[in-house]
């Protein structure tokens, strides 16, 4: 506990804020303080009802004896920048909530952390505020939200973007609005959201069993109660993310990730958290699990239930269950002195329709997948289970875009036939800058009716509702002067994802020839924090996160 910091002498203008403030003085001197972090925003149904969850949290932390401080950390909805060019601000965010917790919490001192969050970015930067403050922390997860009834069948978010570019009428968009999301919670499909609410419970960041209760189901404040409760313990015993969070650990959530086939973007993630800790992962062993984890997981795009059937089918413990075989389960637990086998000792696993076993996997491709030739030597990443059987190996003609509205109108305008390869480059972390999500485009391609027989490849990052023959994260990205730059209108290239390839048919002495005359363009953005995460991020092949410092070693042993 931080009780040096609120006694004595020198500490009476800390206590007489937090007296000004309403708290007590036994309260401020002798109880753990325990952060708050709260990304309720009014303006999303993912974080619009986390006022609540946070009074339920505060109401644990009371009982068990401690002290809760909330406050406001930043809250976007990507779906409100979808198709703008402001989408690219989304994966800079999480850094700036993960800075924001930071610099409250260095502030207060606080012994611990219960962040609150759902979204995409939001709740990425909460996990990796946790590791980079290393104090014992947590996370409560918003749930997701209810599926959409529209005409006798189940609708999800990405199925209004499929509606508006196959030519549907505003009057019947109007209808879909209405129904399509019925309730506060992350929008129920495997998006980037809910992986990382699940990839939350691997990472020991999320009481077991917790993250993916919707938002609807009241056993949602039951348990965040109890989350309260539990963050005073952490913070009792000192349990800090650095003794739970194990290169083991991560190599399990890339393992998770591959059999429910999560968002592209939670590779980001990982190799961001990672590299915080000191822990050389590389997209190497992304590599390695492919091979070994197929995907056994039904959910959208995957399959065809929602984020509310995995729970009730069973959520991340069953298929940690599935898993088990081939986890590391000797090791901590949250609970530090319960490991993951005591944990799945008590889970009976249960093979259903949207959750199968490794015997029985649901495809015989992994939910992720690497790329490697000479358009990306350094890697690019693939979503197999969402790929129809038509693209997955395509031979076309390169058309090239600089940015996801050009390929948009180019697609509008009837451009782009069947067998075309649609480039879209300078999109990426500095490129964009801020790696943007390409949504315009993609969903262009399945309102036209092109998504089975026309690829796409980007430096770009992709929502975790895009389903197609679309390959993204090509690194080095075209700003660092990547072979992604140099591809021409009419080039040959090869997406063979069955065996993780995407090149470009051009020989080695023409690509050569043409980077001679390539000149690297100006940063969009002159100022900003656009600007700042230009110049401090890493590429995507190492997280694509604010980290401009080495990696430290500090934990690579463990």
């Amino acid at each position: 506990m931080g009780v040096d910091y609120w006694n004595g002498a020198q500490a009476a203008h800390r206590r007489v804020m937090m007296k000004a403030a309403g708290y007590s003085d036994i309260d401020i001197r002798r109880k753990p303080h325990i952060g708050l972090p709260n990304s309720y925003m009014a303006g999303s149904p993912g974080s619009a009802h986390l006022r609540q969850i946070a009074e339920a949290v505060k109401e644990g932390i009371w009982s068990a004896g401690g002290v809760p401080v909330e406050f406001g950390i930043p809250a976007t909805c990507g779906n409100i920048a979808n198709g703008a060019e402001e989408l690219k601000y989304e994966q800079v965010g999480r850094d700036i909530v993960a800075m924001s917790v930071e610099f409250v919490t260095k502030v207060h001192n606080f012994d611990g952390l219960a962040m609150i969050a759902s979204c995409d970015n939001i709740i990425a930067g909460c996990y990796l505020a946790a590791m980079r403050l290393d104090i014992p922390s947590m996370v409560v997860t918003g749930g997701s939200m209810q599926p959409g009834q529209h005409c006798g069948e189940t609708i999800v978010e990405a199925d209004l973007d499929a509606a508006r570019f196959s030519g549907a009428s505003e009057e019947d968009l109007m209808e879909m609005e209405d129904n399509v999301c019925p309730s506060f919670g992350a929008c129920p499909s495997m998006g980037t959201a809910n992986t990382m609410q699940m990839l939350g419970e691997v990472l020991n960041l999320v009481i077991p069993g917790t993250s993916t209760i919707p938002a609807t189901d009241n056993a949602k404040l039951r348990k965040a109660r109890e989350a309260g409760m539990y963050a005073v313990e952490m913070s009792k015993k000192n349990i800090k993310p650095s003794e739970i969070i194990t290169k083991e650990v991560i190599m399990n959530s890339i393992m998770f990730d591959m059999a429910v086939a999560g968002s592209t973007n939670a590779v980001l993630h990982i190799l961001s958290y990672a590299y915080e800790l000191g822990i050389e992962i590389t997209l190497e062993d992304f590599e390695r699990y492919a091979k070994e984890i197929k995907c056994i997981n039904a959910v959208v795009p995957s399959g065809p239930y929602t984020v509310v059937d995995f729970h009730y089918a069973g959520g991340v413990l069953n298929v940690m269950k599935m898993l088990e075989k081939k986890l590391f389960t000797d090791l901590p637990s949250m609970y530090k002195d319960r490991t993951w086998r005591d944990i799945l000792d008590t889970i009976t696993p249960e093979e259903n329709e949207v959750i199968r076993s490794l015997e029985n996997p649901l495809f015989d491709e992994p939910g992720l997948k690497i790329l490697r030739g000479n358009l990306s030597p350094n890697g690019a990443i693939v979503r197999p289970t969402a790929v129809y059987e038509e693209v997955m190996y395509m031979k076309g003609k390169a058309k090239v875009y600089e940015g996801d509205r050009e390929a948009f109108e180019a697609i509008q305008a009837g451009k782009i036939v069947a067998g075309d390869i649609i480039v879209i480059r300078y999109e990426g972390c500095k490129g964009a800058p801020g790696m943007k999500e390409l949504m315009l485009s993609i969903d262009a391609l399945i309102g036209k009716g092109l998504h089975k027989s026309v690829g796409l490849i980007s430096d770009a990052r992709f929502s975790g509702f895009n389903f197609g023959a679309i390959i993204g994260h090509v690194s080095p990205e075209a700003f660092d002067g990547g072979n992604i730059a140099l591809v021409e209108n009419g080039d040959e290239i090869v997406i063979d994802i069955p065996n993780g390839e995407v090149s470009m048919l051009v020989s080695d002495e023409e690509l050569e020839n043409r980077r001679k005359n390539w000149v690297r363009p100006k940063l969009k953005e002159g100022k900003g924090c656009l600007n700042i995460y230009a110049k401090m991020c890493r590429p995507a092949e190492e997280g694509g996160a604010m980290q401009p410092w080495d990696l430290d070693g500090k934990y690579s042993s463990r």
